[in-house]
């Protein structure tokens, strides 16, 4: 409803009040967390996403449900499993007895300001424009998708006017990594990032484990979208709705990226974790063929 980054704030901020008021009266507070394969269901590096967590929050106890192709890709393999519950138990002692960090007053200003500008963009483009759900069912194959036996539930809620609002998460999500845009991963992150202090970003980003983490998880879903296999798509899309819409969703990836590495001072995204830049590198030449192959089928089935 909101996009990443507000999401993502608003969450870390009803942890905090919770244990702020589980503590007040003298509860023990676990949460569950659901960790999904795509960077907005929840996914992402689990160490990492642990370590981020609000002081007070843990207390050596937290709840997790893993779901889809996470669970074949973390415990798949004994070696893998084993190594997944050594990463998962490791942060949950960390974030449990080590000192939690002082968020200063005024990251938590930039964080609200971020949060309010990021869901503006986003809002714009998916509630607020006339033509978006059109461009969306064209670009996407969100209706083939609705026709297949795959899921436990229909793609929509029923009693809900049609529309964005009416989608269930995992069709919305998987609607757009289908396509290699994985929009609702970043879409008005740019924005928000770009008119916000970069010195302050740096040093955020440096000193506040939350903010790392926010970065480094949309730094991984900017490295997986692929707007040149993407553009493919484009020819199931109506001409009019083409160069409005997709080159506003360029437009804020291309600020988005170039604001990424100025925070981060790489190079490159993923420089700074080479393990994961290869294994995803060794992905995409497997998947492309498989994009290409999809938009020609749906091309067919449309027609």
């Amino acid at each position: 409803d909101s996009g990443f980054v507000a999401s993502q704030w608003a969450l870390h901020r009803a942890q905090e009040r919770l244990a702020w008021q589980a503590g007040e009266h003298g509860l023990a507070l676990e949460l569950f967390h659901g960790r999904g394969g795509s960077t907005s269901r929840g996914g992402g590096r689990s160490y990492q996403a642990i370590r981020a967590q609000p002081f007070g929050t843990v207390h050596g106890r937290m709840r997790l449900t893993e779901q889809g192709e996470t669970i074949s890709a973390r415990y798949g393999h004994p070696e893998l499993a084993v190594r997944s519950l050594e990463q998962t138990a490791s942060a949950v002692l960390l974030a449990s007895n080590g000192a939690g960090t002082e968020v200063r007053p005024e990251w938590r200003a930039a964080l609200d300001d971020l949060a309010a500008r990021s869901r503006e963009a986003y809002r714009a483009l998916v509630y607020e424009d006339e033509d978006f759900l059109r461009f969306f069912e064209q670009i996407t194959p969100i209706s083939e998708l609705g026709r297949l036996n795959i899921g436990s539930r229909p793609p929509s809620r029923a009693g809900v006017a049609a529309g964005v609002s009416a989608l269930r998460a995992i069709p919305w999500v998987f609607a757009w990594t289908q396509n290699r845009v994985l929009l609702p991963s970043w879409y008005g992150a740019g924005t928000a990032l770009a008119e916000a202090d970069l010195e302050t970003l740096r040093e955020m980003r440096e000193d506040w484990p939350f903010f790392s983490s926010l970065v480094n998880t949309i730094e991984m879903a900017l490295f997986k979208t692929d707007l040149g296999v993407a553009a493919g798509y484009l020819r199931l899309v109506d001409e009019e709705l083409r160069s409005r819409l997709w080159e506003q969703i360029c437009g804020e990836l291309r600020g988005l990226r170039t604001r990424l590495l100025e925070i981060t001072g790489e190079e490159r995204l993923l420089a700074s974790t080479p393990a994961l830049l290869e294994r995803l590198s060794h992905r995409n030449p497997w998947v492309d063929p498989l994009n290409h192959l999809q938009v020609e089928l749906l091309s067919r089935v449309r027609a």
